[in-house]
């Protein structure tokens, strides 16, 4: 467990509140006397990590592929051209 200083902290509180986050225990003290104990809190933690802990969840092998390939759906052979087709219904109209 790393300790830290007051002043130092207070300096740089955004770093070591990173540590914090990312799992790391600091004793705070106060001119050499240990006065404080920063510590992430418990139960807090992301919810996927705390299931690969316990050994409920498995993380994947190798990366992400993306998703599959979908087919073109099925053409069928048209009878008449767009144009061909528009033409006829303006000439029913």
């Amino acid at each position: 467990m790393d300790r830290v200083g007051v002043r130092e902290l207070r300096q740089n509180l955004s770093v070591y509140l990173r540590r914090v986050v990312a799992g790391e225990t600091l004793t705070v003290t106060d001119r050499g006397r240990a006065v404080a104990v920063m510590a992430p809190l418990a139960g807090h933690s992301d919810p996927v990590e705390r299931l690969v802990a316990q050994g409920r969840l498995a993380t994947p092998v190798r990366p992400a592929q993306g998703p599959p390939e979908v087919p073109p759906p099925p053409t069928r052979p048209l009878r008449l051209s767009v144009s061909q087709a528009l033409e006829r219904q303006r000439d029913d109209g």
